[in-house]
């Protein structure tokens, strides 16, 4: 196994950059974050696009790829982050647009997997999001499959805060929905980008999590969550987290690693751990993004091998 990092954190760096840091700081591959360029986004760690894959050519991706590798750093996958099932028709199209470029830029660059999210209309309910879908995501999925490229899905609810109420904007939060997902679209290029920090506040069981899916696990994202008993106190669990759930970094939170990685290992993921940095005791500056990221780093290491 190796250990990586999700380049988002560092939207002011170029990819040259980041990866330079990453190698000389113990890490084995990164994960691309690539939104359209000039885009943006509202949303915290979205928005950064260290690779124009609009843009990207066979000479240039072979580039990128020959420049890591001098730098020991292989791609683990290329991340991109939208709501395919917006309400906003033209939102949803875009971001179905723009995961088929990343799709490309994948192949271009020898990358499997491409990390997003299925999305969810908030306002909707969950049987009529799953009807839609069905009706819209086989063929994203098979559109990658021609490419030889694994889709996989991160399990965030993604409801944070008030403009993601009362829904969250991501169907593909627990065990009953990823056997749902699978049931409509079982193509073996269809999995999760695995996160363990959002099963802690669900009190959904992590490692018989990875046991019974692991054969859908195509990449892991590394990250920590903390459960604040006194926002929980305050809110209840009807709240669904907002008030009391915050993202850690890896070590400083209540997942337990040991039992995760077990988990993994016991089930054969051989592939890459994602440092996912969204704690924000350490953001604000470049520095203490990289703080963050070390700490995850020594939290990991004794872990992946």
């Amino acid at each position: 196994m190796k250990l990586g990092l999700l380049t988002a954190a560092f939207p002011t760096l170029t990819l040259d950059e980041v990866a330079d840091w990453a190698s000389s700081n113990g890490f084995e591959a990164i994960e691309i974050a690539v939104w359209p360029t000039g885009a943006g986004a509202s949303r915290r760690y979205a928005g950064t696009a260290h690779i124009d894959v609009e843009s990207l050519d066979a000479s240039s991706a072979q580039r990128i790829v020959d420049d890591l590798a001098e730098k020991g750093l292989s791609i683990s996958a290329l991340a991109y982050y939208p709501n395919p099932l917006s309400a906003d028709e033209t939102e949803a199209a875009a971001a179905f647009e723009h995961l088929k470029a990343v799709v490309r830029a994948a192949k271009l660059l020898g990358v499997s997997t491409v990390g997003t999210f299925a999305g969810r209309d908030k306002g909707t309910s969950l049987d009529e999001n799953f009807d839609r879908f069905a009706a819209v995501w086989p063929e994203m999925v098979h559109y990658a499959g021609d490419h030889g490229i694994r889709i996989a899905i991160e399990n965030c609810p993604m409801i944070f805060s008030g403009d993601e109420w009362p829904g969250g904007t991501n169907i593909a939060f627990s065990p009953a929905n990823w056997r749902r997902m699978f049931e409509i679209i079982p193509d073996e290029n269809f999995g999760l980008n695995f996160d363990p920090s959002h099963l802690v506040w669900q009190f959904i069981d992590i490692p018989r999590a990875v046991h019974e899916f692991g054969d859908r696990i195509f990449h892991v994202h590394a990250k920590d969550l903390e459960i604040r008993r006194d926002g929980l106190y305050d809110h209840g669990i009807i709240s669904a987290g907002v008030g009391w759930q915050v993202p850690r970094l890896c070590g400083l939170g209540e997942v337990d690693w040991g039992a995760f990685f077990g988990a993994l290992y016991a089930v054969g993921y051989d592939h890459v751990a994602s440092v996912e940095h969204e704690d924000r005791a350490f953001e604000g500056s470049v520095e203490l993004v990289q703080r963050g990221f070390r700490i995850a780093r020594d939290t990991l290491r004794p872990f992946v091998h």
